[in-house]
C-alpha cells in the first residue's frame, strides 16, 4: 500500500511538473492563501478540491465533525497563523451532509474519546430538539444538526480573542459558514457569515461587513 501511494506521488508530481513547470517553484516560495478552512477529517471532503482551489490558496484546519472548540490549541494556534502571520481575510467553516461524527453525537453507543469532543454537537441537539422532532426523518435531523454545528462554530471562531484583536486593530476579516453534500459535490451558504462589526452593532453580519 505505502509503494503504491509513493508510484502514485511520483506520477503526479510528473504530471504537475509537465502541465505547469514552475508550480512547486512557486508553491515553495511563498504562501499566501486566500482562506482558512475549517473542515471535518472525512477523507471524501478535501478542502481544495471541493473548493476548486490549489493547495497553495487555501490553509486547512481539520478535525472530527468540523467543531470549533474554545479550548483547542491546535485550531487556535491554526486560526492566530491564519489571521496574524498570513494575513488571510476569509475564514470559512465547513460541514458536510451524511457527516459521520453527527451521527455518532446522535447514537446511544459509547465512542469512547469521541463522545467527549463531540459534546457541542449532542448540546445543540438537546438545545435544538423541538425543531429536530419536526424533521421527517433521521437523516434529515441529522443533516440539520450538522448545519447548526456550522453555524454555532462561525459564531465561536467570532468569539475567540484571535478574531476580535485583528477586529479591533481594523482587519477586514469575515468568517463564513458552508455545508458540503456528499450526494452532489455542492457547498452550500448557510447564510450565517460574520464581519467587523457585527458584535458591535448587534446588526445582521452581511449589513456590518458593508
Amino acid at each position: 500500500m505505502l509503494n503504491d501511494l509513493l508510484a502514485r506521488n511520483e506520477a503526479w508530481s510528473k504530471q504537475r511538473h509537465a502541465e505547469e513547470p514552475d508550480y512547486f517553484t512557486r508553491l515553495a516560495a511563498l504562501q499566501a492563501p486566500e482562506f482558512f478552512w475549517i473542515g471535518c477529517s472525512d477523507s471524501r471532503v478535501p478542502a481544495n478540491v471541493v473548493a476548486g482551489l490549489d493547495p497553495g490558496e487555501v490553509f486547512v484546519h481539520r478535525n472530527v465533525a468540523n467543531i470549533v472548540h474554545s479550548s483547542d490549541m491546535n485550531l487556535l494556534s491554526a486560526l492566530e497563523f491564519a489571521v496574524e502571520a498570513l494575513q488571510v481575510r476569509e475564514i470559512i467553516v465547513c460541514g458536510h451532509y451524511g457527516c459521520g461524527g453527527v451521527k455518532a453525537a446522535t447514537e446511544d453507543l459509547p465512542h469512547g474519546l469521541a463522545d467527549h469532543w463531540l459534546e457541542p454537537i449532542r448540546r445543540l441537539a438537546r438545545a435544538y430538539a423541538v425543531d429536530l422532532g419536526r424533521e421527517p426523518d433521521l437523516e434529515a435531523r441529522r443533516d440539520r444538526l450538522a448545519e447548526w454545528n456550522v453555524v454555532e462554530g462561525v459564531r465561536r471562531v467570532c468569539e475567540t480573542p484571535i478574531l476580535q484583536r485583528a477586529w479591533a486593530r481594523g482587519a477586514i476579516v469575515r468568517v463564513h459558514g458552508l455545508i458540503y453534500g456528499l450526494k452532489d459535490g455542492r457547498l452550500r451558504d448557510l447564510d450565517c457569515s460574520i464581519g467587523p462589526g457585527h458584535f458591535q452593532t448587534g446588526h445582521h453580519s452581511q449589513e456590518a461587513a458593508q
